[in-house]
Formats: C-alpha cells, structure tokens, sequence
C-alpha cells in the first residue's frame, strides 16, 4: 500500500491508525474519498463487500460507492439488491441493524454464516444514507466487534463532510473578499469613465483576462462605454462591432454566454464564437449586469482559449458584478450633461406609460385623466339645493254663527269640499226653530192689535202695535237666518287643513269660535328655506324642481316668485325664505307638506360645482 493519502489500498498492509489518519486530512473527491472510506472499513472490519446508499427524495435508492467495485454490464450481486431492500426500514429505524445472509447452497434452518451490518448515516436532515458491510462469520462476538469498529469508522464520513463545508465556506469567503476589493476601487472614482475603467481593470487582473469591455444598452443596440487599459476606441473598429455583437447576444438572451461551451449548453453563442475566432482564439464569456431584475449593461472577458473559464470563476464573477452593477449604473446615468439626463429620464417615463407592462395602472391612470378632464371642461347644471314646505295663499276659515251645540261633522282634515254645496257640519236648531214660532206668533198677535185699533179709530195704538208687530218680524227673519246658518258650508271649494271636531258632536260651541279652515288647492305655493351660502345667486323668476317625502319619485316644476330679504334663524342656521309658484297642482299636494327643491342657477363646470362649498369654507377659514 502506497503512502499516498489520496489513495488508500487494504491489498497491503497498515497500521489501523495511519489508516485513519490518513483518510481524516483527505481532501480528493467524494468519490474517491466513499472508495476509499469503503476499503478501509472493509479492511478493519475484516469484511467482503461494502457499499453506501442514498435515499433520494423521491424515495428510490441511489448506490454512491460499492467496494469492491462491480464491473459494468454484470448483474448486481445478491447481497446488494437485500441491502437496496431492507433500506427504507433501517433508516426509518435510525439504529444499525444486523441481517443473516443466506447463500443459495444452504440448507433450511440452517445458521447463516454471513451477515449484512447496516450502519445509518446521520445528516443534518435526519438519517438519509446507510452504509452496509458484508461479514463473513457466524460468531457472534466476531460480527459484534467488526459492527464496533465500522461504527467507530463511520464518523470519518462526517468529518470528511464538515471539511468539504469549511472548504466552501473559505472559497465563499474569498469570492467574497475579491467582489468587495472589486466594489472598493470602484467606489474611489466619482465619474462614470474612470469608475467603469477601473471596474475593468480589476477584472482584467483577478481573472488573468487580456481584455474586458463594459457596454450599456442604449435604445435596442449595445454600445461600448469602457474597456480595459484602454482609454481611447471607436465604434467603427472590427473589434468593438463584434464585441457589441457578442454583448447583445448575452443581453437578448439574459443569460451568461461562454465559449468554448460545454456539451449540455441551451443558450446561443454564435457572434460570440465568431468574436473568439476572428480575434483570438480565446476563452470568451459575457455576463448580464441587472437593475431591478431587467438587463441594462453587459460585461464580457477574454483570455486565451488554454485558460477557459470554468464554473467556480463564472460564479465569482457573477457576484462581482451583483455587488458593482448599482455603483457602476448610478454612475452611468448620473455622469451626463443636464440634456442627455432629462432626455433619458423623459424617455424612461414615456416607455413606462406607453409601454406594455402595468396594463391596469395604466387603465387606471387613463380613466382618472379622463375623469379631470371631464370635470374640468363638461358643464352641467348648477342647482341650489334646500328643503321647502306648502303653503296656501289664502285659507278660508269657518266659524260658529251662533251659541249652540254641534250636531253633525261630515268633514274630515284632508277631505276635499265643493264651495257652497258640501256641508261640513251643522248645529242643533230646536231651540233656534221653538223661538221662531214664538215670534211669528207674537207678529200675528200685534198685528191683529194694529188692526183692531185701527177699526176703532185709535190712531196711537195703531202704530204702537204695528210696531210691536214689525219687531216680532225683524226677530223672526233673524231666527230664520240662524236655523239657515246651523248647516255650515264653505264658500270656497279646496282642502280641509284644521277640524277634527268628530270628538265634539253635541259639544257646545261659542259664536265665533273657529271650526274649520278650508284653503283652495289652486292657492298652494312652496316656501323653500335657502341657505345663505346659496342665496347670493338666487334670483327671481329662476325655475327649478321640488319633490315631497311622500312622492320622492314625482317632480313638480316652480317659479322662483318673490324673495324674502331678511334672514330667519331655523335650526341653528341663518335661510331666506323663497316663495315659489307652482306649475302644477295635482290632487295629492296637500299643505304643510314637505320636501327638497332645486333652484336651476346655471350652468357651470362639474370641477367648481363639487368643489365650491369646500373653496367657500377654506376661504372662510384661511381669509383667502
């Protein structure tokens, strides 16, 4: 067995611990380090066969190592189809586990005189890998002491991993460490040359490149703004037109292009191998600079085609140019004169509202414009709105013609009368009728007086009693007028407004006492309640529309007749009262009936008409 400890062979003999010691500072492949790890615990545990398993995600089983190693094209021997099989159950378990294993030349019952030793191997996630050993013994303190000793060697596994991770972790830091000295010198310049020079140089240098560019799209195409230890280019060179080429090529496609390319590559690099070829050859690869998730500047290096770039420096200069994109692109679009920045910035705001992207913000944005616009330049009409109450013009009031007692009521408030033929109510006429008999019999009597005296010549007593007489009549014609009284109509026709007197029949009632109030339907107008605010642009004969609580849906039209000039105080708010005549009067108006009016003023812009009481109070408020 060679000293090596890159190589570790049990065909010659070691010591245990050198063994060990030299798996434990391995620092080859893993596929190497698990065939070597194989050999040794197979050589220390005295055992045939070994092997390490994965359990994959989906749960199938992947062999990682077999020891010794099974030539291609055979059949998988038997002991390692046992292992794949009771795998799911021994990791689930999480503790070794010892199976016999039985050859085909045995005989029923009897004992197996080999065994497989499954040992799991613990990951931070849990038990996902097994490793299995085939040990030839049927003595059980011989099969307990090699699972001792595999077990004790498993852990070199661990260890090999936890160096692998420090390794990573050193590269991780050095990437690091080159991006940050990178970001540094670029961060020193204030202007975009210099900043874009010095990021090229830097490049150039760490990656042992002869030359890197740094092109910044402009409009569709990509134009060359900086290039290693070189001050001075023209776009009409071959040599910057092909590097253009090959920079659009990247930034079309969004992904890092290199050349030479490896065999499973899905990207097109075709300009960027005619860049190689015509000026090389050389290893090429162009990487996309981001800002805010969307390509704006490429980065592309060079060096001789011995020297391609392999994966690890791809990754080191993809984090390179995360952490300097921002600094280097900030400087690009700052670093320009005060035209070619309000160019740029007036182009950007074009392109994000015509552009195709943010389709309901855009939509959004049109139809808030279109609604300014339209409060701004439509006009509609500009009303004055305040509550109204019906009144009547005129009212005619029914009294008591005389002392007496209610009889009847045929009315009620609300009912409509007829003038001078619907009887409202009357009055009791008995007594009124029993002293109209007494005084016509008292005319007749002096009447007779008269008469008789006049017959025998007694002039004095003629006339005495021809007065008496005139009187009983002038006492009989006004008893009649009363009993013609009793039945009280209204001389106008209209709508009852007061006399609910159904409570008071046989009720007394003095003369002159009110009993009812009737006003005509043709005399109702609305007296509506402007504010003050409103006032100033009422005027008269301006019309409008009134509608009542009780009929919200039906519009009645009005003229603006008369305006009071003194203010009234009603529920804490300065109105003007408004008397309006109505172009209408359907049945169903009543008086005292309530409502919203709307006096048309004009016609103005929608943008003054909503906003104008909020300008009126601000400048209330501010003195404005």
């Amino acid at each position: 067995m060679t000293r090596d400890p890159q190589q570790v062979s049990p065909d010659q003999p070691s010591l245990t611990a050198e063994l060990v010691d030299r798996l434990s500072r391995f620092e080859g492949p893993p596929e190497q380090f698990l065939a070597n790890l194989l050999a040794v615990q197979c050589y220390i545990a005295a055992a045939e066969n070994g092997t390490i398993l994965r359990l994959a995600p989906d749960g199938s089983t992947e062999v990682l190592a077999v020891h010794p190693p099974v030539p291609p094209g055979t059949t998988a021997p038997s002991w390692l189809g046992r292992t794949v099989e009771a795998a799911p159950g021994v990791l689930s378990a999480g503790s070794t586990a010892i199976k016999p294993l039985h050859d085909r030349e045995d005989l029923y019952g009897q004992p197996a005189r080999r065994h497989l030793v499954m040992i799991p191997l613990r990951s931070s996630s849990g038990f996902t890998g097994l490793a299995s050993f085939v040990v030839d013994t049927g003595d059980a303190s011989v099969l307990r002491a090699s699972r001792e000793r595999l077990e004790l060697t498993v852990s070199l596994l661990s260890l090999y991993e936890l160096r692998l991770s420090l390794q990573r972790r050193q590269v991780d830091l050095r990437r690091l460490r080159s991006a940050m000295e990178t970001l540094s010198a670029v961060n020193e310049h204030d202007r975009f040359a210099g900043g874009a020079m010095t990021f090229c140089n830097e490049l150039a240098s760490r990656y042992q490149s002869d030359r890197v560019s740094l092109g910044f799209l402009k409009g569709r195409y990509v134009h060359l703004r900086a290039m290693s230890h070189t001050e001075k280019f023209s776009r009409k060179m071959k040599l910057v037109q092909d590097i253009e080429a090959a920079q659009e090529e990247c930034l079309d496609q969004d992904v890092e292009i290199i050349h030479p390319a490896g065999q499973d590559a899905t990207f097109v690099n075709r300009f960027t191998k005619e860049l190689s070829t015509r000026h090389g050859p050389t290893a090429v690869v162009s990487l996309p600079l981001r800002r805010e998730s969307k390509p704006c500047a490429v980065v592309t290096l060079e060096r001789p085609a011995e020297k391609p770039f392999a994966a690890e420096e791809v990754e080191s200069l993809r984090l390179t140019c995360e952490l300097c994109t921002a600094r280097v692109v900030n400087l690009y679009e700052h670093d320009r004169w005060i035209g070619a920045h309000a160019a740029a910035g007036m182009r950007k705001g074009l392109a994000a509202l015509i552009g195709p992207k943010h389709t309901w913000i855009k939509a959004l944005g049109l139809l808030g414009v279109l609604v300014v616009v339209f409060l701004l330049f439509a006009k509609g009409p500009y009303r004055a709105e305040a509550p109204f109450a019906l009144e009547a013009t005129r009212q005619q009031v029914l009294s008591a013609p005389f002392d007496g007692y209610l009889k009847s009521v045929s009315v009620r408030p609300g009912d409509s009368v007829e003038g001078g033929r619907t009887v409202l109510a009357t009055l009791e006429t008995a007594e009124l009728r029993l002293q109209l008999a007494s005084a016509q019999a008292e005319q007749l009597g002096y009447a007779k007086q008269a008469a008789a005296a006049l017959r025998d010549r007694k002039t004095a007593e003629a006339q005495i009693a021809q007065a008496q007489a005139d009187k009983a009549a002038a006492q009989a014609r006004l008893l009649e007028y009363e009993i013609r009284q009793a039945s009280i109509v209204s001389p106008v026709g209209g709508s009852v407004i007061t006399g609910d007197l159904e409570r008071r029949i046989g009720a007394a009632v003095k003369t002159g006492e009110v009993l009812f109030e009737v006003a005509p339907l043709e005399s109702l107008r609305a007296e509506i309640s402007v504010p003050e605010e409103d006032i100033a642009d009422v005027r008269e004969s301006m019309e409008g529309e009134l509608a009542t609580a009780s009929y919200p849906e039906r519009r009645i039209a009005f003229t603006v007749e008369r305006i009071n000039p003194a203010a009234e105080v009603v529920n804490q708010r300065n109105v003007f009262k408004v008397r309006a005549q109505l172009h209408e009067r359907p049945s169903w108006l009543r008086p005292g009936m309530e409502g919203v009016a709307k006096i048309s003023i004009a016609q103005r812009h929608y943008a003054w008409v909503w906003t104008r009481k909020l300008i009126n109070w601000v400048r209330m408020k501010l003195w404005w």
